[in-house]
């Protein structure tokens, strides 16, 4: 199992503003409608729908909210949004896949295109970049569940591949497939996870400087603003001294 990558986007773990919240809730809600509208509106049937329900309530959403997001799946008034992924490459080339929930394709793809070509990038067709990620699951916990050697141990014997971990916590993979039965055992050892959710995680990272991060960063944040972007992911890797001076 291999150590913590620098490529994580700590720049984005900052104390979430309420406008930034709302974003985050109105993401979640989404994503809940479109898990609800894919299989049975029942958490306890559908595991889409389970784990968004429960990475919802780890980000504090209220109750309210996530049982109007499932109803909103169950009548007609509800918006049909389409799974998108598109890709492209950042500055000092670093490779970035977006994920997108849509009810309208050419919005989004217009203003995903304008973001990558107003800060250093260019969109590509699709496959363009993701043949440099794995499709896993990714297992959240604080840092306070345990030391890295607990979570390690856990992770082992709950059948996970991989461990990462860092002063804001600790990520747990494990393939596509096992991610649901992984979250399970782990949940007995360590108890509720943060989120459990499928990422793109790179085979390998692609080093930049700071003054390309800043504008990478730039890019990243203008895709993660937009309410069509439900995540972003990317292989770019700094040093310490060059991330320092992009928290400065």
């Amino acid at each position: 199992m291999a150590g913590h990558s620098h490529a994580k986007n700590i720049m984005h773990r900052k104390g979430k503003s309420d406008a930034v919240r709302s974003k985050v809730f109105s993401k979640l809600a989404r994503e809940i409608t479109v898990a609800a509208k894919m299989g049975m509106p029942d958490p306890a049937f559908n595991s889409r729908l389970r784990l968004a329900v429960a990475n919802a309530r780890a980000q504090s959403m209220p109750k309210d909210n996530i049982d109007r997001a499932i109803k909103k799946a169950m009548g007609s008034e509800g918006e049909n949004y389409d799974e998108i992924r598109y890709e492209g490459y950042g500055p000092g080339g670093v490779a970035i896949i977006v994920e997108a929930l849509t009810d309208n394709r050419n919005r989004t793809a217009s203003n995903v295109r304008s973001y990558f070509s107003k800060n250093g990038g260019a969109m590509g067709e699709t496959n363009s970049v993701g043949f440099m990620f794995d499709k896993v699951g990714e297992i959240t916990y604080p840092a306070s569940a345990g030391s890295a050697d607990q979570i390690m141990e856990a992770a082992i014997e709950a059948g996970a591949d991989d461990v990462e971990s860092d002063e804001d916590g600790h990520y747990i993979y494990t393939s596509f497939e096992a991610m649901v039965e992984v979250a399970a055992a782990l949940e007995k050892s360590l108890g509720e996870a943060e989120s459990v959710k499928a990422v793109w995680k790179p085979q390998n990272n692609t080093p930049i400087d700071a003054e390309k991060g800043a504008t990478l960063m730039k890019l990243i944040a203008t895709l993660e603003e937009d309410d069509d972007v439900q995540n972003v992911y990317s292989n770019f890797e700094m040093s310490d001294e060059d991330m320092a001076k992009l928290a400065d």
